[in-house]
């Protein structure tokens, strides 16, 4: 027990002399040696304490020769602390400030990596990936021939796939919705719904790894609107599925779907050699 108490003793001691040396350093006027501290936090990673004191010299040291490295270590800093919307603000402007500066390439690279690192999950608005996917593309034409090319097409891939999927989860919403008519007060239905946004995402994305997922939705939606059509569309309809399904088959053939597209096929000649 004595042992435990002296060391909890030494520890609080310890952070109470390192909370105080901190002090002095953050209210010192001595700018060089506030710098020299904030690179040895940073390379300690206590990145929250660099930050702190990087802040500050951002401005006091504009001008002079440790400005361009204070900006895109508060960055980096920023970035190892998780802070990414603060990173990315702080990285774009190092590199409008120094566009040739010794870290442009780095700096240009962390704006997209920051901005992949906040996106939110694909059923929240993407407008933080549209962001992230234009500053990747900004630097890959900006850089075409660096190192980290390879990593920004990656992270570039990603955020696309992200979109095409906050896609899906819309037209699959539309889907499932089926019949329910409170959400379409402007007229139309849900399949419509559900089809339109399956063909844009198609057109938008047509070498999506999800390019089956969407084409399953349309086919579905096709035969569920024809099917549940008043009278004087129903026919019409009918063929649209039909021929969805002819195309689902010849384009998947060996597809889990294909076999739905049959049983949709049969149940459309049936309705359409009645009328």
């Amino acid at each position: 027990m004595k042992k435990i108490i002296v060391t909890l003793s030494c520890v609080m001691l310890l952070l109470s002399s390192c909370a105080a040396e901190f002090n002095r350093v953050y209210k010192s006027t001595d700018y060089d040696f506030k710098y020299e501290y904030a690179k040895q936090m940073f390379a300690q990673g206590k990145f929250m304490k660099a930050t702190t004191l990087l802040e500050e010299l951002v401005q006091l040291k504009k001008g002079s020769d440790q400005a361009e490295e204070c900006l895109y270590m508060l960055g980096m800093a920023q970035y190892c602390n998780s802070d990414y919307e603060s990173a990315a603000m702080t990285f774009r402007k190092y590199y409008q400030s120094y566009p040739r500066g010794l870290f442009a390439e780095q700096a240009a690279y962390y704006v997209g990596q920051s901005l992949y690192e906040s996106c939110p999950e694909p059923r929240l608005d993407q407008t933080p990936t549209v962001g992230a996917i234009n500053a990747y593309q900004q630097f890959l034409d900006n850089f075409p021939g660096s190192n980290l090319r390879t990593k920004a097409q990656e992270r570039l891939f990603d955020l696309q796939d992200k979109l095409v999927m906050k896609e899906y989860l819309s037209a699959e919403l539309y889907y499932n919705l089926g019949g329910y008519f409170g959400n379409c007060s402007n007229g139309g239905s849900n399949y419509e719904a559900c089809i339109i946004t399956a063909q844009n995402a198609l057109r938008n994305y047509p070498y999506s790894k999800m390019r089956e997922d969407f084409s399953v939705l349309i086919m579905k939606s096709k035969f569920e609107l024809a099917e549940n059509s008043a009278e004087e569309k129903r026919l019409e309809r009918y063929h649209d599925a039909e021929d969805e399904c002819y195309g689902f088959i010849n384009e998947y053939p060996d597809s889990p779907e294909a076999e739905r597209a049959q049983k949709y096929i049969v149940k459309c000649k049936k309705v359409t050699r009645e009328n």
